[in-house]
C-alpha cells in the first residue's frame, strides 16, 4: 500500500487531503488508524491485513529447506551439521501435538562432543525466520563465544519445540544449549527468530529455567551481533551461577565482548 508524501514540516489541516496517520506510520509496523469506508475498512486495508494473513499461513506451513540451512551452517567451520527430527510426523501433527514437537523421532545418533555449548536451529513455526536469519545469526554467535566457549557441531532440527533442544543438549554432553527458533508470525512480522538458552539441558526442564531473546530480525527488531552480545552475557551468568532461568536478567549492550570472566571454568578446567 503506497503512503501519500506529506510534508513534515507542517500540521494536517482539514480537508487537505494529508492524513495526519501517516506520520506515525512512518514509525512502526503495527496497524493503527487504519482507514475507513462507511462503516467497514478500506479496501487497501482489507486487501493488506488478507496479505499479511497469508505470509504468516505461508511462514508456518512452508517446509524448512534443510540443504541450503546446513550449507550455511558448514561454512561457520564448526564441524559437519546434523539434522534430526522430532517425534511429529508431519507439519499437521506438529501443530496439533506440540508434545510430540518436544522429543527426537527416535535415538539420536551422536555422542558427546565434549564442547561448552550447542547451537539447534529449529523451524519451529516459522521457517521463514530461519531461512532469512538463521545462517547470520550463527555467524554472529560463533564470533561472540570464540575463543573462550567451544562450539559442538551445529544441529538442525525440523518440526521441533524448544523443549527438543534439551535432548539434543544431554546427548551432545554440553553445559549449555542455544535452540534458534522461528517465533510464531503475527500480521505484522513473519520472520522473527528467538534464541532461549538453558543450562544443564536435560528433558523436563521447565520454560521458567530457560532465558530467552526475542525479536531478531534486522533491520526492523534485533540484530544478529546485539542478539550475540545478549546471548554471551546471559551465558557468562549461567556459567557463573551454575543455572538458566528467571533469576539470570539480560544486562549486555552492544559493547564489545569482554573474555571469559575469572571464575567460570572450562569443561577441562572443571573435570
Amino acid at each position: 500500500m503506497t503512503h501519500r508524501p506529506i510534508d513534515a514540516t507542517r500540521s494536517a489541516q482539514p480537508g487537505d487531503g494529508i492524513d495526519p496517520w501517516d506520520r506515525m506510520r512512518a514509525h512502526t509496523l503495527a496497524r493503527i488508524g487504519l482507514r475507513r469506508a462507511g462503516d467497514t475498512l478500506a479496501t487497501p486495508e482489507v486487501l493488506a491485513l488478507n496479505a499479511s494473513h497469508a505470509l504468516a499461513r505461508d511462514a508456518v506451513r512452508t517446509p524448512l529447506d534443510v540443504a541450503a540451512v546446513r550449507a550455511a551452517l558448514t561454512e561457520l567451520e564448526l564441524g559437519a551439521p546434523v539434522h534430526v527430527t522430532s517425534a511429529a510426523a508431519d507439519r499437521d501433527q506438529y501443530l496439533r501435538r506440540p508434545d510430540l514437537g518436544r522429543m527426537p523421532s527416535g535415538p539420536l545418533e551422536f555422542g558427546s562432543s565434549g564442547a561448552d555449548l550447542a547451537l539447534v536451529v529449529c523451524d519451529g513455526l516459522s521457517a521463514t525466520a530461519v531461512t532469512d536469519h538463521a545462517a547470520g545469526l550463527c555467524a554472529a554467535l560463533s564470533e561472540a563465544f570464540a575463543p573462550d566457549y567451544s562450539l559442538a557441531p551445529p544441529v538442525i532440527a525440523t518440526q521441533a519445540r524448544v523443549a527438543l533442544g534439551d535432548h539434543i543438549g544431554r546427548t551432545l554432553g554440553v553445559r549449555a544449549v542455544l535452540v534458534v527458533i522461528g517465533e510464531r508470525p503475527g500480521l505484522s512480522v513473519t520472520d522473527s527468530l528467538g534464541i532461549y538458552l538453558t543450562y544443564a539441558p536435560q528433558p523436563g526442564r521447565a520454560d521458567s529455567e530457560r532465558n530467552c531473546v526475542s525479536n531478531i530480525r534486522p533491520p526492523h527488531g534485533l540484530g544478529y551481533t546485539d542478539a550475540a552480545t545478549v546471548a554471551r552475557d546471559l551465558i557468562d551468568q549461567m556459567f557463573h551461577a551454575g543455572r538458566s532461568g528467571v533469576s539470570i536478567k539480560p544486562r549486555a549492550s552492544s559493547a564489545p565482548l569482554p573474555s571469559r570472566p575469572p571464575g567460570i571454568p572450562s569443561d577441562s578446567e572443571s573435570a
